[in-house]
Parts: structure tokens; C-alpha cells; sequence
């Protein structure tokens, strides 16, 4: 049996209404939509403290599926948007889940966008998961990005580009957590068109048993302007973690740092919890949730 959950409200439909109670359609302008089957949540201007959740749960082995969501937000909004996905597989067959996301953000508007990825089962068949996110933000738009794989997922490779007009602002907050022979990909592009707009792009990881981790991440900046990426990874037993940031500068007044730092768990941290009573697992469990809040 398949079960999908989505939307109390059709995202293929779905209208967010201002206190006039008038829709007035915003249109694309900067990537037209493709004709394939892609759902559209069209925000009108100046909503604000709206939701809109889309989770999907896979529970058949061997279903693999990609859906595709816009979201064009208006000018002067305040929203919050969350997804997650879910996978049960207790067969033999590979389970799939691909999310592909645009969001075209409004002047002036915020968003915060909440993805989190979850997979379990007993079965030996893979869970594999694939997001791509595409965000284009117009003059002084602010959105705030935060991504969470914590367990069960075999395979990810995640995959978000960004481009920013004049004054727009994006944080990413990307955290993952690996175990067994699991593996997992985060690739980060981010374009500095705009006069005086800023990115700051951090992850968090940690990586462990056989699993591996691969963290890229591309700032351009193309204008006045600051950008910042940072990874930071614990690695433990027999895992591997490979961090590549990389910075490039088109224009003079452009600012960008990026730093990246990869160890173990220092011993006087675990020292120091174990007197408080805590056995060494123990510790070593407090101080990984601690990391990756």
C-alpha cells in the first residue's frame, strides 16, 4: 500500500488571501513554469503569518516517485513554509523520493523554509532521497533555509542554487547525520547578483560507523556584497567527511570568507560529562545533539 499525505488545501491550488479577501495572481518574473506536472502555491502580496506544509510518506518498497512544487511568494509577505518526507521500506526493493522546490520570493518579503527527511524499515531495501531547491529573491527579500536528515536515510544528495537581487538576505542552516555505510551529498551554489546582498550558508554534520559525507558549497560574488559558508563536521569510528568550500569574487567590493573545520569529539568534553554521572555513550549522544541543534 502507497500513502502519500499532502495539504489539507491542494498546493496546485492553493491561494493565500490577504484581509481583503482578493487574489490577485503574481506573476512569474523571473523563470517561466514548466508544462510538466508541477504544483503551484501562489502567495498573495502582503500575507502574512500563513503556513503552508506539504509532507509525502512512502511506505511500498520499490516505489520511487518526483514531485515538483513553485512557490511564487508576493511582495511583503511573512510566511512560514514546511516539507517532509517520510520512507518505510520493509522489502527488498528501493524506495525513492525526489523533491524539487522553486521559490521566487517578492520584495521585501520573508520566508522561512523548514525541510526535514526521516527514513525507517527493516527490510534491506535502500531509502534513497534526492532534493533540489531553487530560490531566486527579489530586492530586500530575506529567506532563512533550514534542512534536517537525522536517520535511516541510505542515499541523499541534496542540491540548492540561489540567486539574490539588490538588499536580499539568505541563511542556510543544513545539518545531517550518517551512520552505517550511508551517504550523503549537500551542494550549495549561491549567486550575488544584487548590490548589497549577503548569504551565510552553514552545515553541520556528523558522520558515523562506514558512512560518508561530501559537503560543497559555491559562493559568486558578482556585486558589492558579503557572503560566508561554513562546515563543521564530527567524524567518528570509520566514516569519512570531505569539505569543499569555494569563493569566487567578480567585483572588487565583493566580501567572502568560508571556513570548514573536521574532527572527532575531544576527549576533556566527554572527561567532563562522564563525572557528571553520564557513561561514555551517553556523553558521546549529548554532545552530538547538542551539535546539531
Amino acid at each position: 500500500m502507497t500513502r502519500r499525505k499532502s495539504a489539507q488545501r491542494d498546493i496546485m491550488q492553493t491561494y493565500i488571501e490577504n484581509e481583503q479577501k482578493e487574489f490577485v495572481p503574481l506573476e512569474p518574473q523571473l523563470v517561466p513554469v514548466e508544462k510538466y506536472n508541477r504544483k503551484i502555491c501562489i502567495i498573495k502580496p502582503e500575507t502574512k503569518h500563513e503556513s503552508v506544509h506539504i509532507p509525502v510518506i512512502l511506505s511500498e518498497s520499490g516505489l520511487k516517485e518526483t514531485v515538483y512544487n513553485d512557490f511564487y511568494i508576493g511582495d511583503d509577505c511573512d510566511i512560514v513554509i514546511v516539507a517532509g518526507c517520510g520512507i518505510h521500506n520493509d522489502g527488498s526493493s528501493t524506495s525513492e523520493h525526489s523533491g524539487v522546490h522553486r521559490f521566487f520570493v517578492g520584495k521585501n518579503s520573508r520566508v522561512k523554509y523548514v525541510e526535514k527527511h526521516y527514513a525507517e524499515g527493516d527490510g534491506n531495501g535502500e531509502r534513497i532521497m534526492n532534493p533540489s531547491t531553487e530560490i531566486y529573491l527579489e530586492e530586500g527579500a530575506y529567506m532563512d533555509l533550514d534542512t534536517l536528515q537525522i536517520k535511516g536515510v541510505d542515499s541523499a544528495i541534496r542540491t540548492t542554487k540561489a540567486k539574490l537581487a539588490d538588499k536580499a538576505v539568505l541563511v542556510i542552516h543544513d545539518k545531517i547525520m550518517t551512520h552505517g555505510k550511508q551517504y550523503a551529498k549537500a551542494d550549495f551554489t549561491v549567486d550575488l547578483d544584487g548590490e548589497d546582498c549577503s548569504a551565510n550558508v552553514i552545515s553541520r554534520s556528523v558522520a558515523r560507523d562506514s558512512s560518508n559525507q561530501l559537503f560543497i558549497s559555491r559562493i559568486n560574488g558578482n556585486s558589492r556584497c558579503t557572503g560566508h559558508t561554513e562546515c563543521d563536521a564530527i567524524i567518528m569510528d570509520n566514516a569519512s567527511v570531505s569539505a569543499v568550500p569555494e569563493i569566487t569574487a567578480g567585483c572588487v567590493d565583493a566580501s567572502l570568507i568560508h571556513e570548514a573545520a573536521i574532527g572527532k569529539i575531544a576527549g576533556e568534553q566527554l572527561i567532563k560529562l562522564m563525572t557528571l554521572g553520564l557513561t561514555e555513550k551517553e556523553a558521546e549522544e549529548q554532545i552530538v545533539n547538542g551539535f546539531l541543534k
